[in-house]
């Protein structure tokens, strides 16, 4: 399966995580790839750790279960270094992307080892300017397509333009900010 992409989320209820890994599948999906998006159910509750998993491929996908060694690692709050192996199964060569202020040399010796790629971004900073309020998971869903190389991006914001237009149809006021949290994280991905 190494033509497959696959990426693991940690967040806490009430992130976006979750959305955030529905939200790529779809995108990559519109773009005529095979995907999945799916969470791990747990006691879904503001606040409790959750996890959720994609998988992007060109070729159909086979394999239904939770991913044990992923490509990449999302991690949208920080503090679940604290008490979770984010790192566990994470494929050498892959990355782990962090919502943090911290660069990313700062942040390695709170990952327990674990030696290879390491990206941050300050989502909160970035959805606060861009959204007015902290929703990390439209930054953290740029950050990860800027890092996984998954699709262009380009291509990646004008599905996500259309995606928004379609979801918010109801909200057009909520599609700008979107937009602008997403730009500005693909350029501050570090």
């Amino acid at each position: 399966m190494s033509n497959v992409t696959e990426i693991r989320w940690h967040g806490r209820g009430g992130q976006g995580a979750k959305t955030a890994s529905l939200l790529l599948a779809d995108v990559a999906f519109s773009t005529g790839k095979f995907v999945q998006g799916f969470p791990e159910y747990g006691p879904e509750r503001m606040g409790a750790p959750i996890t959720a998993y994609n998988r992007i491929s060109k070729n159909k996908i086979r394999v239904h279960s939770n991913i044990y060694e992923p490509n990449f690692v999302v991690v949208v709050d920080q503090t679940l270094l604290e008490s979770i192996d984010v790192t566990k199964g994470l494929k050498p060569d892959g990355a782990i992307v962090i919502n943090t202020e911290k660069t990313p040399e700062e942040i390695r010796k709170e990952l327990k080892g674990y030696t290879g790629k390491i990206h941050t971004i300050d989502a909160r900073k970035i959805s606060e300017e861009a959204l007015g309020k902290y929703f990390p998971n439209t930054p953290m869903l740029s950050a990860i397509v800027k890092v996984s190389g998954v699709m262009k991006e380009e291509i990646f914001i004008k599905e996500m333009q259309h995606s928004f237009e379609h979801k918010f149809a109801a909200k057009p006021e909520v599609i700008e900010g979107n937009m602008k949290a997403l730009k500005i994280a693909l350029q501050e991905v570090k």
